[in-house]
This record gives structure tokens, sequence and C-alpha cells, in this order.
């Protein structure tokens, strides 16, 4: 009997729904919320509501597409956190009511490790034991993966992540929202040398960008002063500078991590794991590193319900359930299983 698993994120403003077979994905279905972008930013109260429109749409959509019914169901897993409260619930209680009406087991799944295990949705995978630079708009972290299940936080950041310092930065330069993907694309037309802002160093294998948003502020407000047009002049050289020096920080870590623990399987996560100036470094790095490095695909990058599907799998092969009446938010480490 195959095991057929739908899985369902909801952790930030991406309302997404897939469906596994046996550890083949069949389908990854997203609704994205506009509602944010005038806001420049995710509003935690909007997000929740905008999940309860979009759940069933897409949770009907991805069984549809899948040719199954709910009875061919094997368990149903889920986002149980990190992420935005409000909106981790919406997600949470569908999963609990439809596996208690169903009355099969349910999976809680941790965001972070699911982004490491995208890794494994599609070939070519990593082999065991492997460091993952996991990189989003709420979480910097660096991974040492021995198992489907067995991971390690060797390295983290101890304030913002790499993502906020983007979405930030994009945002003091009038960006609209989403800025990461915005600062991206003009920072392939700029030098990356034009103006060199600060490297924050961490004891360590540990992160720290407050520093550099901090920097980038008052560079504005300085230069802004003298001359009112300064951005819109130097745009692009901005965006690939700040990219530059971010890039500098996660690079130098990743060596570090590679060296300590005799490493040389390297991959990349989160949703800054689209970012192309990113990809590009870590792949001219492992030509000088001699690494084998991997990148999920687009799709699978930002918040998705196929990693959490595929979490889902290794779970349920290893009757890792929770109860049903287990609360549908939690605050979630790596590494603790519960």
């Amino acid at each position: 009997m195959k095991i057929n698993i739908l899985a369902i994120e909801s952790s930030c403003d991406e309302t997404s729904a897939a469906v596994i077979s046996d550890g083949k994905v069949l389908n990854n279905i997203i609704a994205t919320q506009s509602v944010h972008e005038k806001y420049g930013g995710v509003v935690p109260e909007l997000a929740s509501r905008a999940h309860q429109q979009h759940l069933i749409p897409v949770v009907h959509q991805a069984m549809e597409e899948a040719g199954m019914r709910k009875s061919d169901l094997s368990a149903i897993a889920f986002t149980q956190g990190p992420g935005l409260m409000g909106a981790l619930l919406v997600g949470g209680s569908f999963a609990k009511s439809l596996a208690y009406a169903l009355e099969i087991p349910l999976i809680a799944v941790n965001h972070m490790e699911a982004h490491v295990l995208a890794h494994f949705i599609d070939a070519p995978y990593p082999s065991f034991p492997f460091i993952c630079l996991t990189v989003s708009g709420g979480h910097t972290q660096l991974v040492l993966v021995k198992d489907y299940l067995d991971m390690e936080v060797v390295g983290e950041t101890l304030d913002d992540a790499v993502g906020e310092a983007f979405d930030k930065t994009a945002k003091m330069l009038g960006l609209p929202y989403p800025g990461g993907p915005e600062m991206d694309k003009l920072a392939e037309k700029g030098n990356p040398e034009a103006f060199p802002f600060p490297i924050t160093q961490m004891k360590g294998l540990d992160f720290s960008f407050s520093g550099i948003k901090t920097a980038v502020l008052y560079f504005l407000r300085d230069r802004l002063k003298e001359d009112p047009g300064f951005i819109d002049r130097h745009l692009q050289d901005i965006c690939a500078s700040v990219q530059h020096s971010l890039i500098t920080m996660l690079l130098i870590k990743v060596r570090k991590a590679a060296r300590q623990f005799g490493i040389h399987e390297i991959a990349i996560a989160g949703g800054v794991s689209a970012n192309s100036g990113l990809r590009a470094a870590i792949n001219l790095e492992a030509k000088e590193k001699n690494w084998k490095v991997y990148v999920p695909k687009l799709a699978y990058c930002t918040d998705n319900a196929a990693m959490i599907a595929m979490a889902g799998h290794y779970k349920y092969l290893e009757g890792r359930f929770c109860d049903r009446e287990v609360s549908p938010i939690a605050k979630m480490k790596i590494g603790n299983h519960g």
C-alpha cells in the first residue's frame, strides 16, 4: 500500500499544499498573498485571514491534481513552527481537524528542517554528512546534517536574519516589497566594490547582520544630505555593494564550517538561496575548494508545502507521529523532535 501524505504550509505569507506518494512529490500548490505589498512587509493578522481564504482551495487543487480522494491519504503533515502564530494556527488547526476526521496519523514538521529536506525532492541529492546554509527572512543557520532527521545547528545569527537585512535595505532604498529579489536584480548590473560596507565577524560559526543595516542607514542619511538624488543615480551600485557584503559574511562561515567538520558537501536552502548572487558566489567557491554544492529548484527555496511533505515522508517512515490533541503551533528548534 502506498504512503500518501497531504502536507500543509502556512508559517508566513504563503498558503501551500502538496501531496507526496512513496517519497515522490506529486505537486506543490502555492497561493501568494499580495495583500502585504502596500505595507512593505508581512502584516500577521492579514496573513492569518488570507490563509483562511486560500487554504481549502489549495488543498482541493493539490488533491485533485494528484488524482486522490481523502480516503487515499495515509497521514497529514503540517508546519508546527517556527513562524507567525496566527498563520501557523490556521494551517495546524486545519491539519488536526482533517487527520481527526479521517482517523489517520498527524505529523508535525519543523519548518527549518523542511527547508533542508527540500534537497531530497529532486536529484541530485547530497550525501551525509553535509553542511546546509539555511537562509531566509527570519532565520540564518548553519546546519550539520547527519541524516534525514538527525540535524544539528552549529551556527546561527545572534540578531537579525540575512533575509531581513536584504528586505530592510531594500525598504530604505524605496524598492517595492518583497525587496530582496528586487535588490538581487539591480545588483546584477552594479559594481559590488563601489561602496565598502562592513563585514561583521562573530566568534565561532555564528552570524550578525544588525550592524550592516545600521551602516546602510547612516550611509544613506549622510549621502542624501549632500545629494538628494544620490540613491537614484547609484541604486545598482548600492544594491551590489550591500549584497556583496552580506554574501561575504555568509561564505566566510561556510568555509569555516567546511574546514571544521572536514565536509565537502555543501547545500543552501531557504528563501535567500534563490538569490542569484549567492548562488554564483557559492558555485565559484565550490570550484576553488572542490566542494559539491546543492541548491533546490527555485520553487522549493521559498516557503512551500513540498518540503513539508518530504519531511513528513521521512517522519512517517520512522513513526514520528504526534497526538491529535497536540498544539497546532510550537517554538520548534532543529534537533528537538519532541
